[in-house]
Formats: structure tokens, C-alpha cells, sequence
């Protein structure tokens, strides 16, 4: 029976990732993601329901349209795939529960803002306004962290049942999660905005932050921004060294240039290509994130430990 539940969880999160690659194509354009019906991106064939099998059809019909045979992008699979193993994740981590519902949602909003943001550098309200609120809808009936329970019971005592305090608290910390999320991203993109004159933190990344915070309370929220910003310190390094790498031999092969001149010249090149270089910073923000929601709580019980 649990080998049965697993499959149809499985399952059902194969056909959510096939709605969520229409969202990621269609949101940033501003179409409508419910009509008309899939259709290829290139012919604008409409798709018929017996090539619109998640996994299955892509495979069958290795990655091409049946009418132009035009080749389709490997990130339709690719998400399919994650949806599905997301929404496993989520079911063996919490059980057949409400938690499973919350962690699948989140999980579903989060894919589809982490492709968005790769391929077009935009992280549509549609996907982070509407999380927001049910992130804040979620937190009143599946506990996001102990975090103000806590904290606050010393300080205010609330004459009311423990089953509403202990609601309450859950509600205050994903309100906190989110505005203190979202105001230290939008006090640096402000700094760096004043600090160098160009536009550093997209308000996107704010709101995505503060869906983010919604889900996982005030604890993990900053674990989410100092995890991401590690990886994308980590991700905008290694992109230097390599552009540096590569340049400095392509000035040794065209110029003839020795190591050292190559290599202060490539150096040169390589930090104006990472100042002009957007970082889409929402994939570590949203990797970071439902990686803290499945995990945080046990990766911060091992640190303190």
C-alpha cells in the first residue's frame, strides 16, 4: 500500500511539473496559462492529449514535435522529473498530512520561479504574491517553526487556549519570516544601488523572499538568504575564474602574449564581464529555500549541537 501511495504521489507530481513548464513559458510573456491548450512553441500546433504524457511522450518522441519536428527543450523533462520527486520528498518527509500539502505547494511555486528566473531573469507576482499569501494561509494550520514559541511566552502571555497560542505564534513567525526577509534584501539592493549606481537586487528577489519567509518562518528565512548568498559568492567566483582561465588562453594563442600579460589582461576582462554579468539570483534564493524547508530544521540542531 505504501509502495501504491509513493506511485500516485509520484505520479501526480509528473502532471503538476507538465502545468508548471506551461507557467514558466507563458508567465513571463503575460499569456494565459490556461487557454488555449498546449501547443508547440515553434509551429504553434496544438498538442494532442496522447503527446502530452509527462515523461513518456517526451522520450517517445525524443524531444521533437510530431508536426514540425522541431526540437524541444530537455527543461520540460528535466521538470516533470523534479516536480515528481519533489512531491515524493515532501510525502515521505511529513506523511499523509496537511504538511504534505504545504511542503508540495511550495515546492511547485519554487521550481517554477527557479526556471523562470534562469531563462529570463524575471520572477513573475503571479507565482511570489499569490505563494505569499498562501504561505501566510498555511502557517495558521501546519506549525512553521518554534522559534517565537520560544521566545515570546516569557515575555507575553496570551489568555487564550494553547491550541489558538501556539496558532498564533505560527502566524507571527511566517509574518516576521517574510518582512524581515524581504527588508534586508531591499536594505542591500538600496546600499548597493546608492554604493555603485546600478541596480543590484531585483524587487522580484524581494518578494520571492518574503514567499519564502511565509512558508519557513523567521529562523530558516535567514538561513535561506546566508545559504544562497554563499552560493551565489561561490557560483560568481568560479564563473570569473573560468572567464579568466579561458581568456588568458586565447590571448596567449591570438597575441602571442606571455603568461603574465595574458594573464593581467584576462584578469582586466574578466571583472567587467562579472560586473555586466545579471546574476539570477531567485535560483539560490529558491534552491536555498526548499532545501531549508525539507532540512533546516535538522541542519540547525546539528550546528548548535
Amino acid at each position: 500500500m505504501e509502495t501504491f501511495i509513493s506511485a500516485a504521489v509520484f505520479a501526480f507530481g509528473l502532471v503538476f511539473g507538465s502545468f508548471l513548464n506551461v507557467c514558466i513559458y507563458r508567465m513571463p510573456r503575460g499569456l494565459s496559462v490556461v487557454r488555449p491548450g498546449s501547443a508547440c512553441p515553434h509551429c504553434g500546433k496544438a498538442i494532442q492529449f496522447y503527446d502530452n504524457v509527462p515523461v513518456v511522450s517526451w522520450l517517445l518522441l525524443r524531444g521533437r514535435c510530431r508536426d514540425c519536428a522541431a526540437r524541444i527543450t530537455p527543461r520540460y523533462l528535466i521538470i516533470e522529473l523534479l516536480t515528481g520527486c519533489v512531491f515524493l520528498l515532501c510525502y515521505w518527509q511529513f506523511g499523509f498530512t496537511l504538511a504534505t500539502l504545504k511542503c508540495a505547494i511550495f515546492g511547485f511555486l519554487l521550481l517554477g520561479l527557479i526556471f523562470t528566473d534562469a531563462e529570463t531573469h524575471l520572477l513573475p507576482d503571479k507565482m511570489t504574491l499569490t505563494g505569499l499569501a498562501i504561505g501566510l494561509i498555511f502557517s495558521w494550520f501546519v506549525p512553521v517553526n518554534d522559534l517565537l514559541s520560544v521566545l515570546l511566552p516569557g515575555l507575553w502571555q496570551i489568555p487564550v487556549s494553547p491550541n489558538f497560542s501556539s496558532r498564533l505564534f505560527s502566524f507571527m513567525d511566517a509574518a516576521l519570516g517574510a518582512a524581515i526577509g524581504a527588508s534586508f534584501l531591499y536594505g542591500a539592493g538600496a546600499i548597493y544601488l546608492r554604493a555603485r549606481g546600478v541596480e543590484g537586487m531585483g524587487f522580484g528577489d524581494v518578494k520571492l523572499i518574503a514567499m519564502i519567509g511565509s512558508f519557513v518562518g523567521l529562523r530558516l528565512t535567514i538561513l535561506t538568504i546566508f545559504a544562497a548568498s554563499i552560493a551565489g559568492t561561490i557560483f560568481g567566483l568560479s564563473t570569473m575564474l573560468a572567464v579568466w582561465v579561458k581568456r588568458t588562453e586565447r590571448r596567449k594563442r591570438a597575441f602571442h602574449e606571455t603568461g603574465s600579460a595574458a594573464r593581467k589582461r584576462a584578469w582586466t576582462s574578466a571583472m567587467v564581464a562579472l560586473r555586466r554579468y545579471q546574476m539570477p539570483f531567485g535560483v539560490f534564493l529558491g534552491t536555498m529555500g526548499l532545501g531549508a524547508f525539507l532540512f533546516g530544521q535538522r541542519l540547525l540542531r546539528w550546528y548548535w549541537g
